[in-house]
């Protein structure tokens, strides 16, 4: 079983950023996958950013040179940088880890609004 604790979100102009963090606690020394996914509303949860045994990362195309991921493996977090904040970028955010083969475990989310 893992715990995932997400922290960081909240309300933002256009252009500002916010950084996102993920604690994991439980079996994760398991744990090869973590990330982030986003839903806004009435919208489908899309995958915005991932990172593989703490060194290969992913970003959907939409944020990429504007978000970073990363993750401390000596304390189980997973961060989520977000630079250039855009409207669009409006959404509640999940942490999500995968121990494999293949089970996927859920934070509660983080509301991240943009707005002026």
């Amino acid at each position: 079983q893992v715990q995932l604790v997400e922290s960081g979100g909240g309300l933002v102009q256009p252009g500002g950023s916010l950084s996102l963090s993920c604690a994991a606690s439980g079996s994760t020394d398991s744990i090869n996958v973590m990330g982030w996914y986003r839903q806004a509303p009435g919208k489908q949860r899309d995958l915005v950013a991932n990172i593989i045994n703490g060194v290969i990362t992913n970003y959907v195309d939409s944020v990429k040179g504007r978000f970073t991921i990363s993750r401390d493996n000596a304390k189980n977090t997973v961060h989520l940088q977000m630079n250039s904040l855009e409207p669009e970028d409006t959404a509640v955010y999940y942490c999500y880890a995968i121990i494999p083969p293949g089970r996927r475990y859920w934070g509660q989310g983080t509301q991240v609004t943009v707005s002026s």
